[in-house]
C-alpha cells in the first residue's frame, strides 16, 4: 500500500521566495504520486507563523489552484519549532509519513525519494543530513560545529548537521504527542522517542530568494531553547561551582584565622572575610540545590498552548 504524504512547510515573512519554491514542491510530490512512490492523498502543507507580509495571502491562492496544497495559519508568531510541530500535529491522523522541509529552498528537495525509500526499508524516522557546510559563513561554519559540540556535552542526543529536514511517520508523531513540553526543541527531543532511525546526505544550497529569518540573536536563543529544554546540566555546574566555593571558604576560614592568631591582620579583617566566604558558599550550594529542583519542574510540568491556529485554507480540515 502507498503511503500518504504530507510535506509540512513552515513560512514566516517569505512572500519573496514562497512562489519561487511552492513549484517546486508541488512539483516534486506530483512526480512522487506519478511513480506510484506515494498515494494520490499526499499533500503539501504551509503553516504561516504570523507572518506580517503576503505570505498566507500566496498560501491561500496556491491552495485555491491546486487540491495538493493546504495550509493553517497561527493565530501570532509562535517561533519556527512551534510552527512546524503545528504542521506536524495538523498531519498526524492524516498521512503515514511527513517530511518537514524550510520554505528558502536550501534543502535539496530531491532528498526526499531516498527518504521514503528508507521508509520503506524500516525506518521511522529518517534524517536529512549535510554533507558539508560550503555555502555557510565562517561565523556561521564554527558557530555550528561548536553549538553541536556543546549539545552533546550536555548529554543531549542530536545528530550532527541535522536541522529539520526529516522523515517522520505519523507512528512516531502519535508517540510524540504524550511529550507536553511548551519549550520544544524538536532535533533534540524527536531521538528520545526512540524507533528505527537513519540518515540521508544532501548538499546544501544557497538561499533562493529573500532573507534568512535567523539572526544570529535567533539562532543562540534557539541553542538556548535546546540546551535548557533538554539538559539540566548548566544547573549541576552551578551546585558543582558551589561546592567548591564552600571548600575554598573553609580553607579561607582556616587560613583568616591563623593569619589572626599570629596577629599579621587588621582588626574586623578575620571576621568579615569568614562571614562573606562563608556565606558565599552556602548561598551557591543553596541556589544550586534550589535551580536543580526548579529545572525538574521547568521541563515537566509546563502547560501553555505552544500554538493556536487561526485559520485554515481547507474549512472541512478537523
Amino acid at each position: 500500500m502507498k503511503p500518504v504524504l504530507y510535506i509540512v512547510v513552515p513560512c514566516y515573512n517569505e512572500e519573496d521566495v514562497l512562489p519561487v519554491t511552492a513549484p517546486m514542491f508541488l512539483e516534486k510530490l506530483k512526480s512522487l504520486i506519478g511513480i506510484g512512490k506515494i498515494a494520490p492523498e499526499s499533500c503539501i502543507l504551509f503553516v504561516d507563523d504570523g507572518s506580517r507580509d503576503r505570505t498566507w495571502n500566496i498560501i491561500t491562492a496556491l491552495a485555491e489552484k491546486s487540491r495538493y496544497i493546504k495550509g493553517i495559519s497561527l493565530s501570532r508568531n509562535r517561533g519556527h519549532q512551534n510552527a512546524l510541530l503545528a504542521g506536524l500535529n495538523e498531519a498526524r491522523d492524516k498521512c503515514d509519513i511527513t517530511v518537514s522541509i524550510d520554505c528558502d529552498g536550501q534543502d535539496d528537495i530531491n532528498a526526499v525519494d531516498e527518504m521514503i525509500d528508507e521508509y520503506l526499508s524500516g525506518s521511522e524516522i529518517v534524517y536529512g543530513v549535510r554533507s558539508s557546510r560550503k555555502t555557510d559563513s565562517f561565523l556561521k561554519r564554527n558557530t555550528a560545529r561548536l553549538f553541536y559540540r556543546l549539545m552533546s556535552f550536555m548529554g543531549v542526543e542530536t545528530v550532527y548537521d541535522h536541522a529539520d529536514y526529516r522523515l517522520v511517520s505519523s507512528k512516531v508523531l502519535k508517540s510524540f504527542s504524550d511529550f507536553r513540553e511548551v519549550n520544544i526543541y524538536l532535533r533534540g527531543m524527536l531521538p528520545l522517542v526512540g524507533y528505527r532511525s537513519s540518515c540521508v546526505y544532501y548538499e546544501r544550497k544557497e538561499r533562493l530568494a529573500g532573507k534568512s529569518k535567523y539572526s544570529p540573536a535567533k539562532m543562540l536563543t534557539l541553542a538556548l531553547d535546546g540546551i535548557t529544554s533538554l539538559s539540566v546540566k548548566p544547573i549541576r555546574f552551578i551546585t558543582l561551582f558551589g561546592s567548591l566555593v564552600a571548600v575554598l571558604s573553609i580553607i579561607g576560614i582556616i587560613w583568616s584565622v591563623i593569619v589572626q592568631i599570629t596577629g599579621n591582620s587588621v582588626a574586623g579583617w578575620a571576621s568579615l572575610t569568614c562571614i562573606l566566604c562563608f556565606l558565599g558558599g552556602v548561598q551557591m550550594i543553596s541556589l544550586g540545590i534550589i535551580g536543580e529542583y526548579i529545572g525538574k519542574i521547568y521541563l515537566e510540568t509546563k502547560g501553555r498552548p505552544r500554538y493556536i491556529i487561526a485559520e485554515k485554507t481547507d474549512k472541512k480540515q478537523n
